[in-house]
């Protein structure tokens, strides 16, 4: 046993995605949990971003996860402005042009994406729109994650993303895990759920 625990966390909205930071903003150190020493976030979510954020005492993970030779499924909710068109679904799933660091353009790998209902999640409520407001939610299932991907992907389409929330990591989800809580997993499940060769 190398005694390294793993976390699943509910990121909520305005919180970044670290311990330490020289601006003054909300960090994870401010979530009601005792992290032990040596966590740190496996991947980011930017601070306007919420959702699921995976966190370890593991240093190995992260490379295993995010530039391992298997790419591994992250799915996100999307809250945009306006009606999406069946058309401008079909031309984000099959890729789409969004701008890359330099004035480049990099074109997105083709993904799943499908209209749905609001989600059934314990949300942040610091987060509200005005009710006469037409919003549409997306789910969109990636195998990468560049550039503020997401969010680039809705503009491209011309719609404004207003809520963005990282709702998987292959089989690790957000399920009966409200806004700002931290719950605790197992390493063997940890592992088994996102596809991952145990390590020590």
């Amino acid at each position: 046993m190398n005694g390294h625990r793993y976390f699943i966390l509910h990121k909520p909205i305005n919180m970044v995605s670290q311990f330490v930071s020289s601006h003054a903003v909300r960090l994870l150190g401010d979530l009601d949990f005792k992290f032990p020493e040596g966590t740190h976030a496996i991947g980011r979510l930017d601070q306007n971003s919420e959702g699921l954020l995976l966190l370890t005492t593991n240093k190995k993970v992260t490379k295993l996860l995010f530039q391992g030779a298997v790419p591994h499924k992250r799915t996100y909710w999307v809250q945009v402005k306006n009606k999406v068109a069946a058309s401008s679904i079909e031309k984000l799933a099959a890729g789409i042009e969004i701008s890359a660091p330099n004035g480049t353009l990099y074109t997105t790998t083709p993904c799943e994406i499908i209209l749905i209902s609001d989600p059934n999640l314990k949300l942040d409520p610091a987060f509200a729109l005005h009710e006469n407001v037409i919003t549409s939610w997306l789910s969109i299932t990636l195998t990468e994650g560049k550039f503020h991907q997401v969010r680039k992907m809705v503009a491209a389409v011309h719609h404004k993303c207003l809520r963005l929330i990282r709702a998987s990591i292959e089989s690790i989800d957000l399920e009966g895990i409200a806004a700002g809580e931290v719950h605790e997993i197992e390493e063997e499940v940890f592992f088994e759920k996102l596809r991952l060769n145990a390590i020590n």
